[in-house]
Parts: structure tokens; sequence; C-alpha cells
């Protein structure tokens, strides 16, 4: 097993910061759901809030990588660290999903996304210090509340955009199946004060990164 100093550590949450932020970080390879979907005829009022919609999921998917990444280093068991670095991993396929969309719909990322990955990071690294059962179980509300904003999305697409419509549909899937995992391995849900308290902070994050 390897060992790594300070600074190693350091230095490879920096370069996944880099990675996630400005470039296209690693992933499992998994093929992009709308990979064989034609493109949608959509005009330009659909065009945009379909380009809008996806700014938002890749800045959440900017936020679930941070996220994860700070609970990993504080966590104390490796099989949760295990878990929690293979849970970025796939959510590192759907931050690549979401940049090509954005980029087929001729739009672009958030320009927040480097103070929202910060934060991301601080809060999962607090929570790993809490404990294990907190830091699975806090992974699996935040998987909770994308399922669920995720389903908001899919409703508020224009109908025709299948290609966003399977991005989507393929993240929810995963969202889903890391919240399962999460309590499966014993973690306890934050009380109703801080999953009230995640909500809205979710609301901030989807409320500016729609328009800029």
């Amino acid at each position: 097993m390897l060992h790594y100093t300070a600074i190693d550590t350091l230095l490879i949450n920096l370069d996944q910061a880099v990675r996630t932020v400005f470039g296209r970080p690693p992933s499992t390879g998994r093929p992009n759901p709308a990979d064989q979907a034609w493109e949608p005829e959509l005009n330009e009022v659909e065009q945009q809030q379909a380009a809008r919609l996806m700014r938002v999921n890749h800045t959440g998917e900017v936020c679930a990588q941070a996220l994860y990444q700070g609970q990993a280093l504080t966590a104390s068991q490796p099989e949760v660290r295990a878990q929690l670095e293979q849970a970025a991993m796939e959510e590192n396929d759907h931050l690549n999903w979401c940049e090509s969309r954005l980029e087929e719909l001729g739009s672009h990322t958030s320009v927040l996304n480097p103070l929202f990955y910060a934060g991301s990071f601080l809060l999962g690294a607090l929570n790993g210090q809490v404990g294990d059962r907190w830091n699975l179980g806090f992974l699996a509300e935040t998987e909770h509340q994308v399922v669920q904003h995720l389903q908001d999305h899919l409703q508020r697409l224009p109908p025709q955009d299948e290609k966003s419509r399977l991005i989507l549909a393929g993240m929810q899937a995963d969202e889903g199946r890391h919240a399962t995992t999460a309590l499966e391995a014993g973690g306890t849900l934050p009380p109703l004060p801080v999953r009230l308290l995640m909500k809205a902070a979710a609301k901030v994050m989807t409320r500016t990164t729609y328009w800029v």
C-alpha cells in the first residue's frame, strides 16, 4: 500500500481540483448515454433553457466531486475511503457527459465553479472528521437530494431534447445507487435541520449557475 506525505496529498488534491474545474478529470471511461441519440431541433429559447439546466447539473457534479474528495481525505476506514473514491470517479463520468452536452448546445460551464469546488471540498473534509457513519450518511442524503433535483430537470427540459434527457437519466440511476450503497455500508442520515440546510445551500448553487 502506498503511503503519501502531507505534501503528496496536497499536490494530489490540487491536481484533482484543477482537472475538475478547468480540464477533464479521470473517469471510469463509461460511454456517454447520449452518444447514439439524434441531435434535437431546438429553437433559441429551448436551446438556452437546455443549456442553463445542463450548466446547473455540471456545477452540481463539480460540487459532488469536491465533496467526495474532501470526505475521502478525512475518512478513517480504508473501505469507506475506497467507496467515496469510487463514487467520485463515477461523478467524473457525469461531469464529462454534462460538459460535452454544453459544448453541443453552444454554451459554457459556470464561472463560479472554482468557488463552489472550494466550498464543497471544505465541507466534505469537515464531514469526514465527524466519523464514517456520518460521512456515509451525508453522502446518502446528498444523493437523495440530487435524485430529486434531476427529476425536476427532466420535467423542465424541452420535450424533444432526448440527448440531455438520456444523460440526466443515467446520472439519476448512479446517484440513487450511491445513496443505497452508502446506507447499506452503515451510513446514518443527518438530522432534519442539517438536511434542510443542505437544500438551502443547493438552491443557492442552482439559482446562480443557471445564469452564470
